[in-house]
């Protein structure tokens, strides 16, 4: 179970790597503006703001890579990011988009529980 919860949990923190690419890299490009549904005007005038929030995700992907490679010992680590990892993709469905409930928040509700129950066993 605690190979499953690491699996889990690595899938979040990847998830969190590829949104810090598309908000302090790509936010930009063709494909970070479609991926956002912005205006090229927009995109540049936010661009600093959408890296700063790319940092933070990248730190969420920092905390759950290091909970990993911590092993049990990670437990705790990897609990208290996953629980940020939820809170703020609650925050952002109700206050930016809602598909980042799915996108973020339940991938995140997913691992917590998985890694939860290999910390019961």
């Amino acid at each position: 179970m605690a190979l499953i919860s690491n699996i889990a949990a690595g899938i979040v923190a990847a998830l969190h790597l590829g949104f810090l690419a598309l908000e302090m890299f790509l936010w930009n490009s063709p494909f970070g503006r479609r991926t956002f549904g912005l205006t090229p005007e927009f995109a540049k005038e936010s661009a600093s703001l959408a890296a700063n929030q790319g940092l933070y995700n990248g730190f969420l992907a920092a905390g759950l890579i290091w909970g990993i490679a911590l092993g049990p010992a990670g437990f705790g680590v990897k609990v208290f990011i996953l629980a940020c990892v939820i809170v703020a993709g609650v925050f952002g469905a109700f206050t930016a988009r809602r598909s980042i409930l799915f996108v973020q928040a339940l991938p995140g509700l997913l691992a917590l529980i998985l890694v939860l129950l290999a910390g019961a066993s």
